[in-house]
């Protein structure tokens, strides 16, 4: 790699349904999910240092618990690298908005700086490490949208429907964890197949099982569900929070249709409209280099 710098992005993901099915002995919750992508998101520049530096628009961001450092550090570890990198996060994603902000910068600095290092390694060991910083990186390392089982680890790929998404970011931050642990939250989903999932994406039967609850906890939530469900009868289904929240979206036929409803939504409500994709940016801008190079 030369001394140029290496610019990627980090895209933002949405659950199209969210069913917890089970709880395992650990603790941990059995889940099944649809991933898909958004053309949408953070984005990272690696350059070759003598140091390992993290430079953020948004400087509280710039700690020893940012995944994109973790990563990092995680890669040295298994690699026996000895390089360092200034690493650059443009932070354009809500944070703990439920679209994979942070599990995304990680698996970018993953990919990033296995290019980088000139470490080589294959996307199956970069999942491997991405498992370990978070049950969502791995979806992000491998790029394509999957049906998601176990903790989210166990993908299958699959081939939703492309749509355009509004996205609206409730002015509220929901904890993961508490609402993981939370009595009231339903842990009984019935299983369902990997076909049954794609046949009924917006049907009655595939729903978020966070979304009850939280929208009974944050207000916030609940407003902004019915400012999509009430926006008029444009939309190709109702609209839905984003793995434990607080984001939600409604999926539209045309990028048009998207911008119309969010110009007229609640100017005090921030949000934005991206494209459904099946390949991650990450991937494509990977492959882009990887064609210049050869």
């Amino acid at each position: 790699m030369s001394s140029s710098a290496l610019v990627l992005p980090a895209p933002a993901k949405l659950n199209l349904f969210l069913h917890i099915v089970g709880r395992r002995e650990d603790g941990y919750h059995q889940l099944q999910t649809v991933f898909q992508f958004l053309d949408f998101g953070d984005e990272l520049t690696f350059k070759q240092h003598d140091q390992l530096l993290l430079e953020c628009d948004l400087p509280e961001l710039v700690n020893d618990d940012n995944l994109i450092l973790k990563a990092a550090r995680l890669l040295q570890t298994h690699s026996g690298c000895v390089k360092g990198a200034r690493i650059k996060l443009v932070k354009r994603l809500p944070m703990g908005g439920g679209v994979g902000g942070g599990s995304s910068d990680a698996a970018t600095a993953l990919h990033g700086l296995n290019i980088l290092w000139g470490l080589g390694l294959s996307d199956d060991t970069l999942a491997e490490l991405g498992l370990m910083l978070g049950a969502d990186v791995p979806v992000f390392v491998r790029g394509h949208a999957a049906f998601a089982e176990g903790v989210g680890e166990k993908l299958t790929p699959v081939t939703p429907e492309e749509y355009w998404y509004l996205v609206l970011k409730p002015d509220c931050h929901v904890n993961t964890t508490e609402m993981f642990r939370h009595q009231e939250l339903t842990r009984d989903s019935r299983p369902i197949k990997v076909c049954a999932a794609l046949n009924g994406l917006y049907g009655n039967e595939l729903a978020n099982d966070f979304q009850p609850l939280v929208r009974r906890l944050y207000p916030e939530v609940d407003k902004c569900l019915m400012l999509l469900d009430n926006s008029g009868n444009s939309s190709m289904g109702q609209a839905m929070m984003s793995g434990s929240g607080a984001c939600v979206f409604v999926p539209f036929a045309s990028r048009e249709q998207a911008e119309t409803t969010l110009a007229g939504i609640d100017s005090e409500v921030d949000g934005f409209v991206a494209r459904g994709v099946n390949t991650s940016p990450l991937h494509n801008s990977i492959s882009q280099l990887q064609s210049c190079v050869n």
